[in-house]
Order: structure tokens, then C-alpha cells, then sequence
């Protein structure tokens, strides 16, 4: 597990605190009930915040990538993907594909190439 930096983890209730600085995750066992489910102890500070999430939810959360990471990090290789198959054609169906069909993959790849780097 590895704990993602940077990134906010939602404790309920419109609060939020960074992954990073998150040092403990408790369950409540006395007086839980709705908005009051984990203490969430924070670096820096020496009362736990009160989440309205369970537990296992809020780690969840610490330890995983976000969706947007995850699916830029798709993407990319997607695209790199591309890249590679874009160089095995060969310069004549390059022609054909922009002179007949529209389809310039020289730009194709000029713009997946910057967009890659």
C-alpha cells in the first residue's frame, strides 16, 4: 500500500484533509452513529477530526490512485501504443490515407508525440 501525496481525501461533510498528512484512521467505538463514524488524526494537529465515513472506506481511499490518475496514466500508454504502430506504415498508405481519406498521421503523430512529452 502506499499512501498517495498531494491528494485530498474526503472525511464526509464537506471535510477534507490531504492524504499525505494523515497519520491514523480509528473506528469510533463509543457514541458512533451518523456523522460520527472514524477519528482521523492529522500531522500537526492533537485532536482527531470526527468523519462522518466509515474506516475502511477512508483507507481506501488513502491508498488508492484517484480515477483521474488512473485514467491519464491509460491514456498514455494508449497513446504510446499508438505511436508505435503509427511508425510501421510505411509512406506510400501514409499518402494514400491523407490524400484520400483525409487522415494525416504524420500531424497524427507530431501531436501525440507532444502531447507525450
Amino acid at each position: 500500500m502506499k499512501v498517495q501525496s498531494s491528494v485530498l481525501v474526503h472525511l464526509g461533510y464537506g471535510k477534507y484533509v490531504r492524504s499525505d498528512q494523515v497519520t491514523a484512521v480509528v473506528p469510533i467505538e463509543s457514541e458512533r452513529g451518523p456523522g460520527r463514524r472514524t477519528f482521523v488524526h492529522v500531522e500537526g494537529q492533537t485532536n482527531p477530526l470526527v468523519a462522518s465515513r466509515a474506516e475502511d472506506s477512508i483507507v481506501r481511499d488513502l491508498v488508492q490512485e484517484p480515477r483521474e490518475v488512473t485514467q491519464s496514466r491509460q491514456q498514455q500508454e494508449i497513446l504510446q501504443d499508438l505511436l508505435v504502430d503509427l511508425a510501421n506504415i510505411n509512406a506510400t498508405v501514409r499518402r494514400i490515407n491523407r490524400d484520400e481519406g483525409g487522415l494525416d498521421l504524420d500531424r497524427l503523430e507530431r501531436r501525440i508525440r507532444q502531447i507525450l512529452e
